[in-house]
């Protein structure tokens, strides 16, 4: 019969980003390697909690020791640290997918950013990306998990130097805990002062002196087991006996970041419904805030109970929020389905979002530097909102800052926008693109600039998409200066110069027919324009369909087949555009309408529609020129 000692261990070797990720961990210099202890206690914790949960349902999993909690056990002599929790435990299975893959979006994003940041940053960029469990060979030449799940007669050992590959084997169950999960930690030489209590007790409180698990310490093999915090949930306490510092530890804890919060709030609703909410905006852009699921980061508990971190609790375009709910009006065992359909579930979403809006709004008019950091970091998603959120839309549009031809390098408000209209101006003009120093440098700006007329400079790609739903702010329509006939011609030029166009000339009239004849198959008209004042040409969308970025977007999101014929706009006054109507060569009239559209095209940031066919006429033009 064969025993679990006679059984050999299996090797595996790691998902390829693992090893490269361990890779730049081990031969990297971080300014504080402190993180790695932060990140293994908030694991147990959440270990913990889970089979709190689990146990709702099934009470024989934590019979004979509900209590939660996590102890820290060191070892100077030997230079070991270990950290045991008698939360859910693993199986060999839960092993592999856990300690051998990283399941996570974004872990490509996080080593190109890691091996690119300076000496220093690593710290940050550990916590900012949540690495987790893999932090522990900044500290560690060799790491061993001990693990029983609970529930299950089995024990496994997982182990690795961090080079490549691990072993895991199954044990005898004596060697495990009777429950949850045993790391540890083989320091290296220039780590072991992480083995001395006074370290570890530090870094503990300061850390994670708030995870709603208790932590305990045994300084030295045969040492007694002392206290080191008490797992009290900080909600849970009043907002005037926390410490800003307490915050940030426990926003550290919960977010996985490693950042000060830029903003907290901190509320108990009572009533109908009574639940607690503590919730923070991060300091900088967390590594998921582009998934493309767009899931939410807040995490539900009933009664202190950790429920789940996937319940809609936020619209996504809050999605950068962490933090929690905590609630007592919904039953511990509540499923996920229950929790979709649930009417209570929506009040608090309402609730909170609403609450969170407002503290971001009085943030706005009382601190608006601070809000600046926070649009800078999250504007881009919370202008999804306008685009979602009808009954909102008003509200965000009020919160949204704008790069504008006026703002210089500062951010202006719809508000201030509308305070600075010219008289008779009756839209809110913008232009959108790929850039801020594309957009500058656009001709469909100069009209407007010349009039003195602000224009909203939106380089985010959802602009694309909220411009079309927002109808006005103020009473004040929203329209796109590269879309449809301008109406500049009602509204003065800031010299005072009278803006309507001359009467075309006969030359002009006969160009503008030629061109609009021969340019057919690929404009859908060809027409003198009032928004240009230096350039020659530019492409503008008709009044109907979509405007010229966001066609773009969605052919290059494979959502519309073809695009829709622009608009050939010429400047009757240019130099260049007399030169040409006044020609008698219809060879030369020709060729220079065609570089004229690509003229337009390269402006508009794209390329000749066929470049062997442009260099072919460019060349001819300048021979002309030459003789």
């Amino acid at each position: 019969m064969t025993t679990v000692a006679d059984k050999p261990a299996e090797s595996h070797v790691f998902e390829a980003d693992v090893a490269r990720l361990l890779h730049m961990m081990v031969h990297s210099v971080y300014s504080d390697k402190n993180v790695f202890l932060r990140e293994l206690i908030s694991n147990a914790a959440d270990a913990c909690e889970k089979l709190r949960y689990e146990a709702i349902s099934n009470s024989n999993l934590n019979a004979g020791d509900a209590e939660s909690r996590i102890t820290i056990l060191l070892d100077e002599e030997t230079r070991r640290v270990t950290v045991e929790d008698n939360g859910i435990g693993m199986s060999r299975e839960e092993m592999i997918e856990a300690l051998g893959t990283i399941a996570r979006s974004g872990t490509r994003a996080f080593m190109e950013r890691i091996e690119a940041s300076k000496q220093g940053e690593g710290a940050q960029l550990i916590g900012q990306f949540g690495v987790g469990f893999y932090s522990s060979f900044m500290v560690a030449d060799r790491v061993d998990v001990l693990s029983r799940r609970a529930g299950s007669e089995e024990a496994w050992l997982w182990s690795s130097d961090g080079k490549g590959s691990y072993k895991i084997s199954q044990i005898d169950p004596i060697q495990a805990p009777p429950r949850g999960t045993r790391i540890v930690l083989h320091l290296t030489e220039d780590a072991k002062s992480h083995a001395s209590r006074w370290t570890v007790e530090r870094i503990v409180k300061e850390q994670s002196g708030h995870v709603p698990v208790p932590i305990f310490i045994v300084e030295k093999p045969g040492a007694e087991v002392a206290r080191l915090t008490d797992g009290t949930a900080l909600w849970t306490k009043s907002r005037n006996d926390i410490k800003p510092e307490e915050y940030t530890d426990f926003y550290r804890s919960v977010s996985g970041q490693y950042d000060e919060p830029a903003m907290t709030v901190h509320f108990r609703a009572e009533g109908r419904h009574e639940y607690t909410a503590l919730t923070f905006v991060p300091g900088s852009k967390p590594f998921d805030l582009y998934d493309p699921d767009r899931n939410g980061r807040v995490k539900l508990y009933v009664k202190r109970v950790f429920i789940t971190d996937s319940a809609e609790l936020l619209p996504r375009y809050l999605r950068f929020i962490r933090g929690i709910v905590d609630t007592s009006d919904l039953p511990l065992n509540i499923s996920r389905e229950m929790l979709q359909e649930s009417p209570l579930l929506a009040s608090i979403r309402k609730g909170v979002t609403n609450r969170l809006l407002k503290d971001i709004e009085k943030l706005a008019e009382s601190d608006l530097s601070a809000y600046e950091k926070i649009w800078d970091n999250f504007g881009a998603v919370i202008k999804e909102g306008i685009h979602e959120d009808f009954e909102r839309r008003t509200q965000l549009l009020a919160l949204s800052r704008f790069r504008t031809t006026s703002s210089g390098e500062g951010h202006r408000s719809l508000a201030d926008y509308i305070k600075d209209a010219k008289e008779g101006q009756k839209s809110i003009y913008y232009l959108v693109g790929s850039s801020l120093e594309q957009l500058k440098a656009s001709p469909q700006l100069e009209g407007f600039r010349a009039r003195g007329i602000e224009v909203l400079l939106l380089t985010d790609s959802v602009d694309s998409f909220w411009v079309t739903m927002a109808p006005e702010f103020e009473g004040k329509g929203f329209k796109s200066i590269t879309q449809g006939a301008s109406d500049l011609s009602e509204l003065p030029k800031a010299e005072g110069e009278n803006s309507k166009p001359a009467e075309a000339s006969e030359d002009i009239a006969s160009f503008l027919s030629f061109a609009k004849e021969r340019l057919s198959d690929q404009v859908s008209d060809v027409r003198s324009s009032d928004r240009l004042t230096e350039s020659a040409v530019c492409l503008v969308a008709s009044e109907q369909g979509y405007d010229r970025q966001l066609e773009k977007i969605l052919q290059d999101a494979g959502r519309l087949n073809s695009a829709a014929k622009p608009i050939l706009e010429i400047n009757p006054d240019h130099p260049t555009v007399k030169a040409i109507a006044t020609t008698k060569d219809d060879t030369f009239r020709e060729d220079a309408t065609l570089l004229l559209l690509d003229e337009a095209r390269v402006l508009d940031g794209d390329k000749p529609s066929d470049p062997r066919a442009f260099a072919e006429r460019l060349s001819r033009l300048f021979a002309r020129a030459m003789h």
